[in-house]
């Protein structure tokens, strides 16, 4: 009898335990940030590049952090992935700055503190010369580019767009390693974009970020990256932000740059967190398909044989964000290959 209670009062502390940390993360994630994140506190100060681009005038915003230590002369630029900001680098910033290196982590268009245009092509390409512009404005004529996620995507048409501006290529976690859509997964109007990314919530943010982000595993430090999409999403700008947000998931589907790995010409790293499994439009896959996509520890092999020269290393029992999972691990790797 007395097993049988301590047993049944161990498992009334765990249910009010888990609803306690459930108020917790909604409490947390119930503020709203304006359509260019506004209200939302930045590690650095927050710079703005204003630009024209396909009729409009637009400002991105970016973060252009100094050596904290000695500085070796070099500017590592970070590309942040679709559901991330130049905020979520904010570990990473400090472990390169204080190794010596100038760090600008831009928010490309359609993101974060950056313009959301009503009407926007939204293209690699375009992303690739937004980025170059950038550079050139603030003096930076070759960096290393590190690209998470998308970023990597977008860091690989830039490498690939800007040969001479890129000392070095880094790509972590990077999607767009498979064509998902000759793979078979179903293509998706802007419109039914649009229409899931206004059902966004912290909820679902949460649990997709535990899966995916972070191998099935939640501390509450990630509460914060949580509290910024939600909040980024749900704000005033809630109709502008989810239709840039279609519009780009548009773009990453329908833009492949696997194809191009082999023409790649810069050195290159990929650091890969083995535990991944992302891949867009999973969730609408026949089930014959969804269990083939998203497979970092067979992506990332065949990645590295595809680019020239390449480098993998990979980040075993790791999820897609491995900055953010293990920062003190991840960051001792990255520093590791950029002093190869």
């Amino acid at each position: 009898m007395i097993r049988l209670n301590l047993h049944a009062f161990r498992e009334k502390l765990a249910m009010r335990t888990l609803l306690i940390t459930a108020l917790l993360a909604g409490s947390a994630s119930a503020a709203t940030y304006g359509p260019q994140l506004e209200g939302f506190a930045y590690p650095h100060p927050l710079h703005k590049y204003s630009f024209a681009s396909q009729g409009l005038n637009l400002q991105m915003a970016y973060m252009d952090v100094a050596p904290a230590g000695a500085a070796n002369g070099k500017t590592v630029l970070l590309l942040h992935g679709k559901n991330f900001c130049g905020a979520t680098w904010e570990q990473t910033i400090t472990a390169l700055s204080l190794a010596g290196y100038r760090v600008v982590a831009p928010d490309q268009i359609g993101f974060c503190a950056s313009t959301k245009p009503e009407h926007y092509q939204y293209t690699f390409q375009q992303l690739a010369a937004n980025t170059d512009g950038l550079l050139k404005h603030i003096g930076v004529k070759q960096a290393i580019v590190i690209g998470h996620s998308t970023g990597g995507m977008l860091a690989t048409r830039y490498a690939l767009s800007y040969p001479d501006a890129v000392a070095r290529l880094v790509l972590v976690n990077p999607i767009g390693l498979e064509d998902w859509k000759a793979l078979g997964v179903p293509s998706q109007s802007v419109d039914q974009w649009y229409a899931r990314e206004l059902k966004l919530s912290a909820d679902s943010v949460r649990a997709y970020e535990r899966a995916t982000y972070y191998s099935g595993n939640w501390k509450p430090e990630y509460e914060k990256w949580v509290d910024m999409l939600a909040g980024l999403n749900n704000g005033p700008g809630k109709k502008v932000v989810a239709w840039n947000s279609a519009l780009i998931y548009d773009m990453i589907f329908t833009q492949p740059v696997v194809y191009e790995f082999p023409l790649l010409k810069v050195p290159t790293t990929l650091l890969i967190g083995d535990a991944d499994t992302t891949a867009i439009g999973k969730d609408v896959a026949p089930p014959e398909v969804k269990v083939k996509i998203g497979r970092y520890d067979v992506l990332g092999k065949e990645t590295a044989k595809k680019i020239p020269g390449a480098r993998l290393v990979e980040l075993k029992g790791m999820g897609h964000a491995p900055q953010m999972e293990d920062p003190t691990a991840f960051h001792r790797t990255l520093l590791e290959e950029l002093n190869r």
